[in-house]
């Protein structure tokens, strides 16, 4: 059975002895090469993914922060700025297209995942989600399914969330996603191979006939873990059809399931609902855990932390 806290730990251990390998060790930061002008990284500009961002920030020892901030700081919580850098808070979902623009960028899997990016090859430094979670505490970044309260005993939803956490899917989601997404429950390997299981939901095709459609509102172009849920779904004689209903920013799909548009929506952590619920009075409930998505700073300017730092130089 697979640990998820250990998961993470060898993301960031590996990301991290990328840094170290890259740069033949640690250097003098304060080198006279540094620039005149700050490094600009770009950061998610909701509450939350920022707010994960100054966090792994912090943790590369480019920024101090306030810790009576939590886990979700903001930009003024920000005590000292260790580098010279400019956090430029940007919509999450342009961050892989303005990549180049920045010296890096903080980006979950979400829109890691289409433009290939992984997390242990391309990060200069991963989230470790499990640090973010107290003994005995459930951790907010876990992302979810979610209903309308009023819904959240529906026996059609609970069958798609069992269909989704199932081992089948688990390996799905690591097999194909390498790192960007990792599943929320404890799971253990099928018979099949990785490569296996990727080609068989890969081609799996279904159809709506005759079947209950479960309209799921998603984010992002990688939502192929549906396709594995689907397959799952038709095996167990379900009559349960999913249908995406793809939404291009995060701020759309809680109200149009709010407003009944869709039946379902997965593309949000717990701390993200929960900020929404408080901010739009939103009815809504997590009905099941799907999967987590570190998030990573990536850069196409500096092949490692350090060589980051050497670029930004000490304030």
């Amino acid at each position: 059975m697979f640990s998820l806290k250990k998961a993470f730990t060898a993301l960031t251990v590996s990301a991290l002895a990328f840094t170290l390998t890259a740069c033949g060790g640690s250097s003098d930061s304060s080198s006279s090469t540094a620039s005149k002008d700050p490094v600009k990284i770009g950061i998610p500009d909701d509450a939350t993914n920022g707010g994960r961002a100054i966090k792994l920030l912090e943790t590369a020892g480019l920024i101090s922060v306030n810790p009576d901030a939590g886990w979700v700081p903001e930009l003024k919580d920000v005590t000292e700025y260790i580098y010279n850098i400019e956090i430029v808070p940007t919509t999450a979902n342009t961050l892989p297209s303005t990549l180049d623009d920045f010296g890096a960028s903080t980006i979950n899997g979400t829109y890691a995942i289409p433009i290939g990016l992984v997390p242990s090859r391309d990060g200069l430094i991963v989230e470790n989600q499990a640090d973010a979670v107290a003994e005995g505490e459930k951790n907010p970044f876990i992302n979810i399914i979610v209903a309308r309260t009023e819904e959240k005993d529906n026996e059609t939803f609970a069958k798609v969330v069992k269909a989704y956490n199932t081992d089948y899917v688990a390996q799905y989601i690591l097999a194909k996603f390498q790192e960007a997404s990792i599943p929320a429950w404890e799971w253990s390997p099928t018979e099949l191979s990785d490569e296996a299981i990727v080609d068989e939901v890969d081609h799996y095709e279904s159809s709506a006939d005759g079947k209950t459609v479960v309209r799921v509102g998603v984010c992002g172009a990688s939502n192929d873990s549906w396709r594995a849920v689907q397959k799952i779904l038709d095996d167990n004689g379900d009559n349960i059809y999913i249908e995406l209903v793809r939404f291009d920013a995060y701020t759309l799909p809680n109200e149009a399931l709010n407003s009944g548009e869709i039946d379902l929506n997965s593309f949000q952590h717990y701390a993200y609902l929960e900020k929404e619920i408080a901010s739009q009075g939103y009815d809504l409930t997590v009905i099941g855990d799907t999967s987590m998505a570190p998030l990573t700073l990536y850069s196409r300017k500096y092949t490692s932390l350090d060589e980051l730092k050497e670029a930004a130089g000490k304030k």
